[in-house]
C-alpha cells in the first residue's frame, strides 16, 4: 500500500471545509501537504479513474448536499517566502494573510489580497481580485501539477488570465497549483493602504454569517451587486439562504440552508434581475457537482 493510500479517509463532511458551511460527505478525502504529495496523488486518481476536486480554503464554492462522490484533495501546502522584491508561497497558503504580510513588509501589491478568504491557489485558479486589482498584476508564474501527475511551471501569459478566470478553469484536465511566486514593489504606504481595504470590505460585507463570497460575476454595465438591489431582493429568502441585506451579491447561511435552497436561490435572483433590468447574471461561485 502506497504513502497516498495510508492517508485517504472516507467520508469527511464538507461542510466543515466549506466557508458557507454547506455539503455532504466526500467519498474519500486526503490532505496534500508537499508537491510530491499532489503528484502522486493526481497518479493515484488518474489510475484509479476516480473523480477529484482540489479544495484550498472552501471559499467561492458551494459543495452538494450528498458531498462528492470521488476524491477531495486538501491543499495543505503551505510556507512563504520572501525574495527581495517578491514573495514565494504554498498552494495552500492563506491568501488574506499573504496579503497582509507583504503589505506589513512594506511591499505592494497585494494588499487588495487581505480581505479574501480563499487560498492562493484557489485565487490564482479564480484570478481572484477587490479593490481594481486582481492576481493577474502580480503573479510572475504559479507551480502546478497536472492530472497526470506532471509538475509544470507557467507563465502570467500561458495562464491565461482575465476576469475572475484563468486557463486552469477551461483545460479539460485541472490540475493543483502547489506554488506561485509575485513580483512586489516597495512602498511605505502599502499597509496602510492594505489596512483601508480591510476596513472598507468588513464594513460592507456580511462577514458575521457564513457565505461563499459574491455570487455573480459584475456584468459590462455594473455591478451585481446593484443590479440585485435595484430589483428589490436584498432579504429575499429560500430556506436558510437569503441574499444579504448589507451586500446584495452575498447569499448567506442563516444557519440551515442547504445546496438546494442557495441553487433555487441563484436562479431566483438570475430571473428577477432579467426580468426587471434585462441583465443577464452569470453565476461566479463554484457549484461542485456530486459527481463531476
Amino acid at each position: 500500500m502506497s504513502n497516498i493510500e495510508t492517508k485517504i479517509q472516507r467520508e469527511r463532511p464538507l461542510a466543515e471545509f466549506s466557508t458557507f458551511r454547506i455539503g455532504g460527505p466526500a467519498r474519500y478525502f486526503l490532505e496534500i501537504e508537499s508537491e510530491e504529495e499532489a503528484a502522486q496523488a493526481m497518479r493515484y486518481c488518474s489510475q484509479q479513474q476516480l473523480p477529484y476536486f482540489v479544495l484550498g480554503k472552501g471559499s467561492n464554492l458551494l459543495f452538494d448536499d450528498r458531498g462528492f462522490d470521488g476524491m477531495i484533495l486538501y491543499n495543505r501546502i503551505l510556507g512563504c517566502r520572501f525574495e527581495e522584491e517578491s514573495v514565494v508561497a504554498g498552494g495552500g497558503y492563506s491568501f488574506a494573510l499573504l496579503g497582509s504580510q507583504t503589505a506589513r513588509a512594506g511591499l505592494a501589491g497585494l494588499e487588495f489580497a487581505a480581505g479574501i478568504p480563499g487560498s492562493v491557489g484557489g485565487a490564482v485558479f479564480m484570478n481572484a481580485g477587490a479593490m481594481g486589482s486582481d492576481v493577474s498584476q502580480v503573479l510572475e508564474w504559479a507551480r502546478v501539477v497536472s492530472a497526470e501527475g506532471e509538475l509544470e511551471q507557467l507563465s502570467n501569459e500561458q495562464l491565461g488570465f482575465s476576469y475572475r478566470t484563468s486557463f486552469l478553469q477551461s483545460c479539460s484536465k485541472k490540475g493543483m497549483v502547489v506554488g506561485a511566486r509575485f513580483l512586489l514593489k516597495p512602498d511605505k504606504e502599502a499597509s496602510s493602504r492594505q489596512r483601508q481595504m480591510v476596513l472598507k470590505r468588513t464594513s460592507s460585507q456580511p462577514y458575521n454569517l457564513p457565505s461563499a463570497g459574491c455570487i455573480f460575476r459584475n456584468t459590462g454595465r455594473g455591478a451585481a451587486g446593484m443590479w440585485i438591489e435595484k430589483a428589490g431582493l436584498k432579504g429575499k429568502r429560500v430556506g436558510g439562504a437569503e441574499v444579504s441585506d448589507r451586500h446584495a451579491n452575498f447569499i448567506v447561511n442563516q444557519g440551515s440552508a442547504t445546496a438546494a435552497d442557495v441553487l433555487q436561490l441563484m436562479q431566483e435572483v438570475q430571473q428577477c434581475v432579467e426580468e426587471i433590468s434585462g441583465e443577464k447574471l452569470e453565476r461566479e461561485v463554484l457549484v461542485v457537482p456530486y459527481r463531476s
